[in-house]
């Protein structure tokens, strides 16, 4: 297994969407983070994917576009521009990660039924193994967050850190 960690949609814009998604995407956070230490230890890949809207001026080189400070993603890292919920969808995601050595996708982020979600089942188009980290999904409704974990394949932090060894 060569994992490779996507985090979906965490940019500034989504923060003023209410307060619940605000709180939300802040606890997803905390997961993400570590999840991304983790990653950068085992020298695995971290992919930032976001969410490009030209009608809510949410596009590359506007404030509200950019993922926050208390994320720890690099520039280094690949970023993945999208248009649509499914960050395969019409994107190179797919190919950056074969060219990677990558067959299996942890999935982190925000908005757990709309975009990760729908992740969640590009991956499987594209013959990768998606696995939604517990913890690392923001929703303005929770119980969209619980629905989403149960419906898919989801791992714990602590049993991703010792999978990874």
């Amino acid at each position: 297994m060569k994992p490779a960690l996507l985090v979906i949609d965490v940019q500034k814009q989504f923060f003023d969407e209410s307060p619940e998604t605000a709180r939300s995407l802040n606890a997803a956070i905390e997961y993400i983070n570590a999840a991304i230490a983790l990653f950068r230890a085992k020298n695995l890949p971290v992919v930032c994917v976001q969410d490009v809207d030209e009608e809510d001026k949410r596009v590359p080189g506007a404030p509200h576009f950019d993922v926050p400070e208390s994320v720890k993603v690099l520039p280094s890292d690949l970023h993945i521009h999208k248009t649509y919920g499914n960050s395969f969808n019409k994107t190179p995601l797919a190919g950056a990660l074969r060219e990677l050595g990558v067959d299996t996708v942890i999935l982190t982020g925000y908005c757990a039924e709309y975009c990760v979600l729908s992740t969640y089942r590009g991956a499987q188009d594209h013959d990768f193994a998606p696995i939604v980290l517990r913890g690392s999904l923001a929703s303005g409704v929770a119980e969209n967050i619980a629905f989403v974990e149960r419906i898919g394949d989801v791992i714990s932090y602590g049993a991703l850190k010792k999978v990874l060894g």
